[in-house]
């Protein structure tokens, strides 16, 4: 896919908590800025936190849901039905601030098109959304609303001193955005209590390009964790958070029974606290599984560690793995089933709704299970590990239907007839 600048080339900025790392809304902000300059635009990054080329970011502090500040609204807001006036005056005070940075980025940067990456979907931040919300009326630049996990979608967020606020800005109910949502549940829940038109577009990989070989530097992740050449990797290619099912794959490597497994999880709790994390340990240690912790070894670049030791990328461990276990209760797409097919490693999934909906139907060949383990997923188990012939011909097969459905092709139709809607001329000479 290669394609020149032209006249109708776009100046489009990410506005987003943070583009850093390999958290999903991260990569899949990385994916939809590499098909949007291929196709001739030009992709810039305003967000609390970047790993983006300096000059082409503005960081705004304020607008990381770790900051300070808004940590202590987030606190203060859920969890509970009354606000009190000193914290609706912060939100205000945050909302004024993040507006007017958020104002000079896109003068900065002759902006004309925001694609708001999950900051008017779910309320980690809520003066962000609300700032965002009200630029965008003020201004009348153009904007998409990409849509990764909703606020109905996540339990913690059910009891609130700030349903006022989320009403007006997560989602905001605004024909003036162009909604697109990365399933087809999500995208109906979305029309039906909003009564707006909510595109599809599924998260991706660059199917057309298949990885390299793995090179010698990737080769040393195994030794570096204490994984044997003759050993079973099994990956959880996930946060420790407690959707993420992983008393499902310490059971896994328990019931196979064999020293050679090696369960190794790339990512630390994350933002949802350590309870689940405590839970893990406990019940690891129950089962006599060894859980080998591999997020000091993984950075987003390669390098030396602040500990002294190689760092590696998370696509050099996905390179390494024998197999991925990915039991989760609840995704809203499913980032580390793609990036396991990409890399041709086969796959334990638990069958949760969006698999049902928008995966399964596809043809991919994964080892199932139905919310627990069965001896018939052990056994297919084994002889995924064991059986090369077989795990080549599922493999092969889960590449061939990837392509054909999540590659960065099909991204690119949708966010090209999405572009030629005329109200995404945005009007940047109105800031």
């Amino acid at each position: 896919m290669e394609h020149s600048a032209s006249d109708t080339s776009r100046r489009i900025a990410f506005v987003t908590t943070r583009v850093h790392g390999t958290d999903g809304v991260s990569l899949e902000i990385n994916k939809w800025a590499d098909i949007l300059e291929r196709m001739g635009h030009t992709c810039f990054y305003i967000a609390g936190e970047s790993d983006r080329p300096p000059q082409n970011s503005v960081v705004i502090p304020e607008a990381h849901f770790k900051h300070p500040v808004i940590e202590e609204i987030h606190d203060h807001c859920f969890g509970r039905q009354l606000r009190s006036a000193a914290v609706s005056g912060q939100i205000h005070t945050m909302t004024r601030i993040l507006k007017e940075n958020l104002r000079a980025a896109l003068e900065r940067f002759e902006i004309d098109l925001i694609i708001a990456e999950n900051s008017v979907t779910i309320p980690m931040n809520i003066p962000l959304g609300l700032a965002i919300v009200e630029t965008l009326m003020e201004t009348g630049v153009s904007c998409i609303a990409h849509h990764h996990d909703f606020v109905w979608e996540r339990e913690r967020f059910i009891v609130n001193a700030v349903d006022d606020m989320i009403h007006a800005a997560f989602p905001p109910v605004l024909t003036e955005i162009q909604h697109v949502a990365i399933n087809t549940q999500a995208a109906r829940e979305f029309s039906r209590r909003t009564g707006l038109p909510c595109r599809v577009i599924p998260n991706i990989f660059d199917f057309e390009q298949p990885p390299p070989p793995p090179d010698e530097y990737c080769l040393n992740f195994r030794a570096a964790i204490g994984v044997k050449p003759d050993d079973y990797l099994i990956l959880q290619p996930t946060r420790i958070i407690q959707r993420k099912g992983i008393e499902n794959t310490i059971e896994l490597v328990r019931q196979l029974d064999d020293p050679r497994c090696k369960l190794v999880i790339t990512h630390a709790s994350g933002d949802e606290g350590s309870a689940y994390n405590e839970r893990v340990q406990k019940y690891a240690k129950l089962l006599g599984v060894d859980i080998i912790y591999a997020e000091p070894w993984i950075g987003t670049e390669r390098g030396i560690g602040s500990h002294g030791h190689e760092l590696f990328t998370i696509w050099d461990v996905y390179s390494q793995a024998d197999m991925v276990s990915y039991p989760s209760t609840y995704e809203g797409f499913g980032n580390a089933f793609l990036e396991a097919i990409y890399y041709k490693i086969p796959v334990l999934c638990n069958r949760y709704a969006i698999y049902r909906t928008d995966i399964e139907p596809c043809g991919f060949r994964s080892i199932l299970m139905d919310g627990f383990l069965t001896d018939d997923v052990i056994a297919e188990v084994r002889r995924v590990l064991t059986d090369d012939d077989y795990r080549q011909s599922m493999v092969e097969n889960n590449y061939q239907v990837a392509t054909k459905f999540f590659s960065y092709a099909i991204c690119e139709t949708e966010l090209r007839a999405i572009l030629a809607k005329p109200k995404l001329v945005g009007p940047c000479e109105t800031l």
